[in-house]
């Protein structure tokens, strides 16, 4: 619990009343969803007779940790209720018409094809309810010759940003991520695109479409490095790091086989207090190493010297001699540790469900001060909420059984 959370009130959520339709798959888009729906918003998952794919990624992708809980699906989604329509058909598309008329956001990631083919684009939506905020996420944007590419995180955010070269040692191949890294971020964007199509209606009266891409959000995750490009500046691929660029801004293994990333940016101000941290002032009037220049110059002198100093003690040894002198450093967490980190808990990162299955889950990055995010409920089962949500949309019990029985 954070520590502010007791002096929130429960009834208020800033996104209640809002309903939005989650005509997406996999993990960015939808993912934007459950955050609105973490804040209140009546989220509805259409999905075909097969499935998001989604529901399935555990124990179904090589890179994702084998278990006998469903994390993923439960994940992304919690809050949100499930109906099921074959929309290549004519009277569940039909239906989705009604729904999308009673919604204030509909948010979709299928290519420019599909939708064409579906009556899924924002002109064929608006039509039907001029109020909409359509909110669209693609792999490489909404034009260009690249705009109907499939585009995954790992192909999009960072492949072709740049991201994966920019990670890149010398003699090595490009970096790697885990998964959905970039798909949590860009989900973000998304919220905030939306959000800000509904502060626009709320002034005007008008819906609108919004959107972002998976490129766009990879590029501006590594913004540094790609201004630098477009004013004709780079860098060669990264040395190793007992040949860094700095010996204050690398990585050193620690006696218990643990990592520290030394981050010390002011170095001017903080190289006295890392020698005495390290138990070696010596070196603060070491000549070789006097300037910022000179600790430059001999990066790989200086990395050993740290290398062996930092070898020599423990992770956690270190971690409180660095912390007490006010030095600037990482400390390189385990995914295994995330269970026990007390100030994850506190920062809000990691928050207590309503699930059974997953007691406790990721919260979503967005906190306020009037309002507590909804506990997590458990994804919804394929369908679940169908007649529930149809009845909602207006459809007789006769139509609903008929659909049904089509699925």
């Amino acid at each position: 619990m954070r520590d502010s959370e007791e002096a929130l009130p429960d009834g208020f959520l800033p996104l209640a009343g809002v309903r939005v339709l989650d005509v997406s798959s996999f993990i960015a888009a939808p993912a934007a969803a459950t955050v609105l729906g973490d804040w209140g918003a009546d989220v509805i998952k259409v999905e075909g007779p097969e499935g998001d794919p989604n529901r399935f990624m555990v124990n179904g992708t090589a890179s994702y940790p084998p278990s006998q809980v469903n994390y993923a699906w439960h994940l992304d989604g919690r809050h949100k209720r499930s109906v099921v329509l074959d929309l290549k058909q004519p009277r569940p598309r039909a239906a989705l018409d009604r729904l999308i008329a009673t919604a204030d956001v509909m948010i979709c990631n299928f290519p420019h094809a599909v939708r064409e083919r579906l009556r899924l684009r924002y002109e064929d939506v608006k039509a039907i309810n001029p109020r909409l905020i359509y909110a669209s996420l693609t792999g490489y944007g909404e034009a260009g010759p690249d705009r109907d590419r499939p585009g995954f995180d790992t192909t999009a955010y960072f492949a072709r940003s740049g991201l994966f070269d920019a990670q890149r040692y010398e003699g090595g191949p490009p970096g790697t991520s885990v998964p959905a890294q970039g798909d949590r971020a860009t989900a973000i964007t998304l919220v905030s695109a939306i959000l800000m199509g509904l502060i626009h209606r709320m002034k005007t009266g008008e819906g609108s479409s919004v959107s972002t891409s998976l490129l766009a959000n990879g590029i501006w995750s590594c913004g540094i490095i790609a201004q630098a490009a477009l004013v004709g500046a780079f860098l060669p691929p990264r040395p190793p790091r007992e040949r860094p660029r700095s010996a204050l801004a690398n990585l050193y293994r620690t006696g218990d086989d643990r990592w520290i990333q030394l981050v010390v940016v002011r170095e001017d101000k903080l190289w006295p207090n890392l020698c005495r941290a390290i138990g070696r002032p010596d070196l603060e009037g070491d000549a070789r190493f006097a300037t910022t220049a000179a600790r430059r110059a001999p990066a790989a002198e200086l990395a050993a010297i740290l290398a062996d100093i930092f070898a020599a003690g423990t992770y956690e040894d270190w971690r409180k001699a660095l912390a007490a002198a006010d030095v600037t450093f990482g400390v390189i967490s385990r995914v295994q540790d995330l269970p026990e980190d007390e100030q994850a808990v506190h920062a809000g990162a990691i928050v207590e469900s309503a699930n059974p299955e997953m007691p406790r889950t990721i919260g979503n990055p967005v906190h306020l001060s009037f309002a507590r995010a909804r506990r997590a409920t458990p994804g919804p089962a394929l369908g679940e909420h169908t007649a529930e949500i149809l009845r909602e949309a207006g459809l007789s019990e006769e139509e609903i059984t008929a659909l049904e029985e089509r699925t």
